[in-house]
């Protein structure tokens, strides 16, 4: 599972296998050498490092928002915009340019991708103001989306042929996994390092240099081949004889990534307002719980199979949320740390289980525009819900708006519980009716 929609690539496809060819030191037709690449063998953690340091980048301003809102003096709501705005470059360019690298190759593309992350990492660095720091946000996703797919592609291609599976199992693991760091390290270097709004962007620019590096000495995995302006034409679709599988596990992915959403935006806040943690450190950490703890969680049970996960997974994400809430309530900053590692258990397996129901009842000529129709489902389910937050927290408060936040969670997750066990009965019935 990775929360992106570019094509796997088939080991078994002769293309493959051509692509694969490419070794280092080969010659080119021409009988030139062609440039030094990276081996096999090192290329494919490279391009695992990459994966991580972008979806870190993505999370790094959640624990400088508190620190942004105190400078710039604006709202909640504005707070969580600039949150969505990522959201919606991402979708934009994960519906648009998902299938370029297919056309154009993996390096021109996240080559492109890592220059465009460059350009917000500067914009961050400089920032004076929200608008700044909205356009910021807007090109960091639509360079995120680009270079995920790009990623997921790349690592499939280089897998090992002693490792089949690696590369699905390194595209899992790595979203929550990079979500989890970022925020982690951005917390430890604005309360502990100097300039806390510069330093960690200064390094990222940094990793996005040995990014480039690693970029340019890749082994080409994807020759050019026609129709790359038809590829941008956005495919979303959900058959008709697909969706009584779709339907239970839709309120999961719902609640699963707006719960995702209210920690990476106003996750520190409620730490620090409500909890009265202000130390910066308080904001990562927070992320970290539910992330980390989703990432972990990922990597234990992806063999399970993914209709066994749907129901504890809601069970966990309502119960979690609900510890949560009552530790937040009661200032029970234990209670609200274990129910959010409760929650990021639930998250975890809810990823597992709803993208791996979509990978299992989607055809391999429909599995591209159903995973497109997933991403809008995920990520508008990750941002509707923080900006309608933001909205709430700036006209009801903070407490008032969390808990309700919190509580319409609960609600859609036991949906899906709910839907789970209604589906698990149907098909009871429906191995009984024989016998009959």
């Amino acid at each position: 599972m990775s929360l992106d929609s570019a094509p796997s690539a088939d080991p078994a496809d002769p293309a493959v296998s051509a692509r694969r060819s490419d070794a280092p030191g080969a010659r080119s037709d021409e009988g030139t050498r062609a440039p030094r690449r990276l081996p096999r063998g090192a290329a494919f953690p490279g391009v695992a490092a990459v994966f991580v340091v972008f979806l870190a980048a993505s999370s790094v301003p959640s624990p400088l928002y508190p620190i942004y809102q105190q400078r710039w003096h604006f709202s909640a709501w504005v707070l969580t915009v600039v949150f969505a705005l990522y959201v919606v470059g991402l979708l934009g360019s994960l519906l648009v340019v998902g299938a370029l690298s297919d056309h154009l190759g993996r390096r021109p593309v996240l080559a492109a991708a890592i220059a465009l992350e460059t350009v917000a990492m500067v914009l961050f660095l400089t920032a004076g103001n929200v608008t700044v720091l909205a356009l910021a946000r807007v090109l960091q996703g639509i360079a995120t989306g680009a270079a995920t797919t790009t990623l997921s592609a790349t690592l499939v291609d280089l897998e090992p042929p002693h490792a089949r599976g690696r590369a699905g199992v390194i595209t899992s693991v790595s979203p929550l996994t990079g979500l989890a760091l970022g925020a982690l390290g951005s917390g430890v270097l604005v309360e502990f390092g100097p300039a806390p709004t510069r330093l960690v962007y200064a390094l990222l620019l940094g990793a996005m240099v040995l990014a480039a590096v690693v970029t340019a000495l890749l082994p080409e995995t994807s020759p050019r081949r026609p129709g790359a302006v038809a590829s941008l034409r956005p495919r979303a679709a959900l058959p008709a004889h697909l969706r009584a599988d779709i339907v239970p596990v839709v309120p999961a992915m719902i609640a699963g990534w707006a719960l995702a959403g209210l920690f990476l935006s106003l996750g520190p806040s409620v730490a620090a307002q409500l909890l009265g943690l202000h130390s910066r450190l308080v904001g990562g950490v927070v992320v970290t719980l539910l992330a980390g703890t989703g990432a972990l969680a990922v990597a234990v049970l992806r063999s399970r199979p993914a209709p066994s996960l749907l129901a504890p997974a809601s069970a966990l994400l309502g119960l979690g949320v609900l510890a949560a809430l009552a530790g937040t309530t009661a200032d029970l900053v234990w209670l609200a740390a274990l129910g959010t590692v409760v929650a990021g258990v639930g998250l975890g397996a809810s990823v597992l289980a709803t993208f791996g129901t979509f990978a299992r009842i989607a055809g391999p000529h429909e599995r591209s525009a159903v995973f497109v129709s997933a991403n809008i489902i995920c990520y508008l389910g990750n941002s509707l819900p923080a900006v309608l937050g933001g909205i709430a927290v700036t006209t009801l408060g903070l407490r008032t708006a969390t808990e309700i936040y919190a509580l319409t969670i609960v609600v859609i997750v036991s949906m899906a519980f709910l839907l789970r066990l209604n589906q698990l009965r149907a098909q009871r019935r429906a191995v009984a009716a024989p016998v009959k």
